[in-house]
């Protein structure tokens, strides 16, 4: 295939292929998501992101990179139906405290990163890549103030306007559909900014982050998560390199950056450093149980129809429910092709994590000088 068969993701695009599912409020099931989709488009956004990874023209980092908004607009395009079933309104991991459940770490790990923030009633703070606005709500909730959240695929703000309309939520809370390499704000606009596990789809850090420092006002706070190579990666190891490549393919990700590249690209772009912490291998009280639990094998949770969905046995039973639907024509041609991506996603992760060379939660608070 030659890059002019790329589809590119448009407003009219997703309109045409998530049809009417957007209108829906209700946690409607994964099987009702793949039935309201437009056959034809699913298939040819499947045979788009294949493009990246596999036998074509475009399978090489400066493709994937030079063409980051395609590939990761693909991807969200065909993963948020999934990952909403497996991982509720907010797309991160968290560690979690013996006793605690999945919601009650993750809003732990949000609230950290939103005082780490400086976060207070009344502000107006920018989500930096926020999803369908999990992280958003429960910022509004915590600390009182006015979020918007910024995004680049059309689906994730209609299912963000959605929610914030079921939570009441729609006068704190704004969506707004932009590249973040080049924000749609005036200077000097936020109060506060942040990202959670956004800012990794990315081709340059800094350039990101120098958005983010140019739109927060002097004296703001900038403070995110972000998914780095740790300092044990070793690029002349054939296993570290497959681990990396198979994260960046099954998570939409163009190139991931090493922890000393993301510190030095928030240092570039103006911030004054106050926090710089690796949170994923820290072992303290509260944080017994490894963010990665969920996606281990050996580590399965069944609390809930989440829990079972994100375990490897609920996994393997949805990726079998998949190929029935598929074969039988309810869902799409080459659905099964993206639960293979995820799967393989959550496996490389696993791995990452265990020998230490990843971590999706790289923290990093600055601040905008005054002057």
């Amino acid at each position: 295939m030659s890059s002019s068969a790329l589809l590119e993701p448009t407003p009219e695009l997703s309109k045409a292929l998530h049809q009417d599912v957007v209108e829906d409020q209700s946690s409607s099931s994964i099987i009702n998501r793949l039935k309201s989709k437009n056959k034809e488009l699913q298939t040819q956004s499947i045979n788009t992101y294949k493009q990246f990874w596999e036998d074509s023209e475009n399978n090489n980092e400066e493709s994937r990179t030079t063409m980051y908004k395609t590939l990761t607009n693909t991807y969200y395009n065909l993963a948020t139906d999934f990952y909403e079933y497996g991982w509720g309104e907010s797309f991160h991991f968290s560690r979690r405290s013996v006793g605690e459940t999945h919601r009650e770490s993750t809003r732990r790990h949000e609230h950290l990163l939103f005082s780490s923030a400086q976060i207070k009633a009344g502000m107006k703070v920018l989500d930096v890549g926020c999803g369908v606005g999990g992280p958003a709500r429960e910022c509004i909730r915590f600390t009182g103030a006015h979020v918007t959240g910024l995004n680049n695929n059309d689906y994730q703000i209609q299912r963000a306007n959605i929610y914030a309309a079921k939570y009441k939520q729609q006068d704190y809370s704004t969506f707004v559909k932009g590249d973040f390499m080049d924000m749609p704000f005036a200077d000097n606009s936020f109060d506060a900014v942040y990202a959670i596990e956004a800012t990794c789809h990315a081709p340059v850090l800094k350039g990101v982050y120098s958005q983010m420092y140019r739109v927060l006002k002097p004296g703001g706070y900038f403070a995110i998560y972000e998914w780095c190579l740790t300092d044990k990666f070793d690029a002349t190891n054939e296993l570290h390199r497959k681990l990396a490549l198979d994260i960046e393919h099954g998570d939409g990700i163009a190139k991931l950056f090493g922890t000393d590249v993301a510190l030095q690209a928030a240092k570039d772009a103006g911030f004054e450093i106050e926090v710089v912490s690796d949170i994923a291998h820290e072992t303290t009280v509260g944080n017994e149980i490894p963010w990665y639990s969920y996606l281990d094998v050996g580590m399965i949770d069944f609390s809930g129809i989440q829990g079972f969905a994100r375990s490897h046995i609920g996994r393997k039973f949805t990726s079998n429910a998949v190929k029935v639907l598929e074969k039988v024509g309810i869902a799409p041609e080459g659905t099964v092709k993206v639960q293979d991506v995820l799967t393989t996603a959550a496996d490389s992760l696993v791995a990452g994590a265990k020998i230490e060379i990843f971590t999706p939660m790289y923290l990093i608070v600055g601040r905008k000088p005054l002057n």
